[in-house]
């Protein structure tokens, strides 16, 4: 099939390693030549409950998680119940027959193709674990769709290379043993095979948005990472302590959010950048330190990776419900930026260049983020760091300061910024108090320094207008003259890509305006792309933050809406389905 598109779950109990055999089978995929997507859902619990993995492949770029699926892996008898209903016909269901029997009448009844695989038998005769059913599971997966074991036998070597040869050699012979169990038994059941390309591909990576986020913050230089764990922003931190010394990152796990983002504002007081990231709970308690970033003038980029709130909420799923919390959050008023990526490439590049707003304009810059986006798996191409251009604005290297007049750290300047000096500079006294202060940087609080302090920070805002007239702060996607016009914001980006194709499919011409950043909010470029459009607004959020800020700063109010508030990310068909009954 020259158009070829593959939809599997993988599913089972907490502890089986549905998200590592998710993650290796479409890193199979994607070595074999396939563009591939993978999401991961799980439950907020420390043990137990029901995990599975969406992998989604195809001959052409796939953005998002599919709504139905070719091939269910189950490694236990709850995935047969939870998720039999989304098997496309033709579609079939492998399982553990040492698990569930052949003849179990918990089997439904309405699944034509099963394919029973002794996945514990198997891992007993080859000497690994029980947790290797997940290795065996995978082997079968890939003999029934006539794909290339060598391919899967090169992925787990990676995987366990660092664990030993007796571990590699352990998943190696699973991942053989299911393949041709598989072969034996279930060929040419399928209606369709799969075919990798004839020489195994690795120009492409597969990677999260936390990685990439992660990735961008090592290219622009980032030496200090401090973060509190918290779903679903942990993995930045664990990827960055994991090449902490490699690339010279001190990153530091603290004992709460506030301690993380203090020690972000006195590094990059120290002159190094400095970065956290977390959560909306954990960025809640961030906001008083927030503000002192924005006082102090001390650049800082924050990553707030959204999932569903209020409160704790559903900890471990995605929501776009803290867009005006991150534009409105702390007290006091002060610029700041808030972008928000829309896929893995963006996650890398917006990093890189909030590093360089937030040192140009010495102000704190949010990257929004949230779990759809940062905790799913996305082929892509390397990323370079050719291009890479690093602006420290006025920060200035650290020899003797030898001018007549005293170092002011907030000297009053045309464009709001002030020369920074690193801390401990010969000849300077740097200072910076976090209450109002003179441009010397100590308390003053009368009215004409607090007035002129505050338009001093404001005096940023043109500049770093201009500064953004330069790159795009919207994309618009499809035909420019359409039928329709869906309108989001970050993750909602891949789905809505997904439901053009679809839209085309049946004839209808559609387009996708991404706003990217919030604020400062790109009024103009959104307006002109709205004008003479028939807009759908697409948000994860109860309230349509985004179609607030759009009737705030355009007049123009997006009557047609699609939200979703329940945690779970939208899903190509069903959004494709609203689409039409809004039209």
């Amino acid at each position: 099939m020259t158009d070829l598109e593959i939809s599997i779950l993988v599913g089972g109990e907490a502890g089986a390693g549905i998200s590592a055999a998710g993650f290796s089978l479409g890193k199979v995929f994607m070595r074999g030549g396939l563009h591939v997507f993978g999401a991961v859902d799980y439950p907020s619990l420390i043990r137990g409950g029901h995990n599975f993995y969406m992998v989604r492949a195809g001959t052409g770029p796939v953005y998002s998680q599919w709504d139905n699926f070719d091939l269910i892996l189950a490694l236990d008898m709850n995935t047969i119940q939870r998720h039999w209903k989304k098997l496309k016909p033709g579609g079939g269901i492998i399982y553990d027959s040492d698990e569930v029997a052949m003849d179990s009448p918990d089997l439904p009844k309405d699944v034509k193709n099963f394919f029973p695989v002794p996945f514990e038998t198997i891992v007993k005769e080859v000497g690994a674990r029980r947790v290797v059913r997940n290795t065996a599971a995978l082997g079968a997966t890939i003999g029934i769709l006539g794909y290339n074991i060598e391919i899967l036998e090169e992925i787990l070597r990676e995987l366990f290379i660092s664990k030993g040869d007796k571990i590699v050699a352990m998943n190696v012979n699973a991942a053989h043993a299911g393949y041709n169990y598989a072969q034996e038994h279930h060929v040419d059941k399928l209606t369709y095979k799969l075919e990798p390309s004839k020489k195994i591909r690795k120009d492409r990576i597969l990677l999260t948005g936390n990685e990439a986020v992660a990735l961008g913050a090592i290219a622009a230089g980032c030496k200090f990472y401090a973060a509190y764990p918290m779903t679903p922003a942990s993995p930045l931190l664990h990827f960055l302590i994991a090449q902490a010394e490699r690339f010279g990152i001190i990153t530091v796990q603290t004992e709460s959010e506030i301690a993380a983002i203090n020690m972000a504002v006195g590094a990059s007081y120290a002159g190094v950048r400095a970065m956290t990231g977390t959560s909306g709970g954990g960025f809640c308690l961030m906001t008083e330190a927030l503000s002192m970033a924005g006082i102090v003038e001390a650049p800082l980029v924050i990553m707030l990776g959204q999932r569903t709130g209020p409160s704790t909420g559903l900890p471990t799923y995605t929501g776009q419900s803290d867009l005006r919390f991150a534009i409105h959050a702390s007290h006091g008023e002060f610029p700041r930026v808030v972008m928000a990526p829309g896929d893995v490439d963006e996650c890398y590049e917006f990093t890189i260049d909030a590093f360089n707003i937030a040192d140009e304009f010495q102000i704190p810059v949010i990257l929004l983020t949230d779990k759809h986006l940062i905790e799913s798996h996305v082929s892509t191409q390397p990323f370079t760091i050719d291009d890479v251009v690093i602006n420290r604005g006025k920060l200035f290297p650290m020899t003797p300061y030898s001018e007549k007049e005293p170092y002011l750290r907030h000297k009053l300047t045309s464009d709001g910024v002030s020369p920074r000096l690193i801390p401990g500079t010969p000849g300077a006294l740097i200072h910076s108090d976090s209450a109002v202060h003179k441009e010397s940087g100590f308390h003053g609080d009368e009215c004409s320094i607090a007035t002129e302090m505050a338009d001093k920070r404001y005096r940023k805002l043109p500049h770093l207008l201009k500064r953004l007239e330069k790159q795009p702060c919207t994309r618009m996607y499809g035909s420019k003259k359409a039928d329709v016009t869906l309108v989001g914001w970050g993750s909602t980006k891949g789905v809505a890509l997904e439901a053009l194709r679809l839209l085309e499919k049946d004839n209808i011409k559609a387009n996708f305006l991404q706003v990217i950043y919030l604020t400062p909010f790109p009024a103009e470029d959104v307006k002109a792309a709205l004008e003479g459009q028939n807009p759908i607004l697409v948000e994860g959020n109860q309230t349509a933050q985004l179609g607030s800020l759009i009737k705030e700063y355009t007049c123009i109010d997006l009557t047609k809406k699609i939200l979703r508030y329940d945690g779970r990310g939208f899903n190509p068909l069903q959004l494709t389905r609203r689409i039409k009954e809004e039209m």
